[in-house]
């Protein structure tokens, strides 16, 4: 529901994937991908900017220092000026996606390069600031779970942070796992705060953990609890609320190391 302002999803039928090239994007491991029809295709294309710890596709095109897939789809459209054309609808799509994958530039993936794709990108026909305004607006609910998160976070002394999100939590707030993703920056505007984890129950029970840090490097802390991503922001899983605080403990050792 979030994302319906850019535009609804094509119904795909399934015989349209014989012979068809499929193309994932911005999908680090296959068990994100949204349609299990993917590997249906004749061949497979993944193209991504997370680092490229499960290789599949028939070809490969990961750039972990790019600020976003879009970034990388623009540079391709770029290349290939000649045989492509890039009408503003989708302008504004690829501005968009670099706008929410480098928190409106400033998150340290933006590069001058990004800047200067953003750049172009805004020469085209639509308008940039209703963009930013619609990336970065929220609503009562969230604007509520907003200040749940500033009131119940725990900081530690080490500078790592962190919040429990259980169903019981979420539930008068009327919001679902991907509606946590939004407050996920949250703690980092706290200045004591240097990393941080929000764990958010699933149907299983389990936790999805949502990680950041402002400087340690914790994408291999994430890999040691299934997971993995960028080494500043990452994803993992524990599989019970009894293991949250082994989490917690591996957190804090790691940012006290590198204080």
């Amino acid at each position: 529901e979030s994302f319906e302002w850019l535009g609804k999803t094509d119904e795909i039928a399934d015989e349209q994937y014989q012979d068809a090239l499929v193309i994932v994007v911005d999908t680090a491991n296959q068990p994100r991908v949204d349609d299990d029809r993917y590997t249906k295709g004749k061949a497979l294309i993944k193209i991504d900017h997370h680092p490229n710890d499960d290789q599949f596709g028939d070809i490969m095109w990961v750039e972990p220092d790019a600020s976003s897939t879009s970034e990388l789809i623009y540079d391709f459209y770029d290349s290939n000026k000649d045989q492509l054309t890039l009408p503003s609808e989708g302008a504004r799509l690829l501005y968009a996606g670099i706008v929410g994958d480098t928190g409106r530039f400033m998150y340290p993936s933006t590069s001058s390069h990004t800047l200067e794709v953003a750049a172009k990108l805004a020469t085209y026909d639509f308008s940039t600031s209703d963009v930013n305004q619609i990336e970065d607006e929220i609503d009562i609910p969230l604007a509520r779970l907003s200040a749940y998160v500033y009131e119940n976070l725990t900081i530690l002394d080490s500078g790592a942070a962190y919040l429990v999100l259980s169903d019981k939590v979420l539930e008068p707030f009327k919001l679902g796992d991907e509606s946590t993703s939004a407050v996920v920056p949250l703690p980092g505007k706290i200045k004591q705060v240097v990393s941080w984890a929000i764990f958010v129950e699933q149907k299983d029970h389990s936790f999805r953990i949502r990680l950041r840090s402002k400087g340690p490097e914790i994408n291999e802390l994430a890999k040691t609890y299934g997971g993995g991503g960028h080494p500043l922001a990452s994803g993992a899983v524990v599989d019970s609320e009894e293991h949250i605080q082994d989490f917690v403990k591996d957190l804090n050792d790691l940012v006290a190391k590198n204080k």
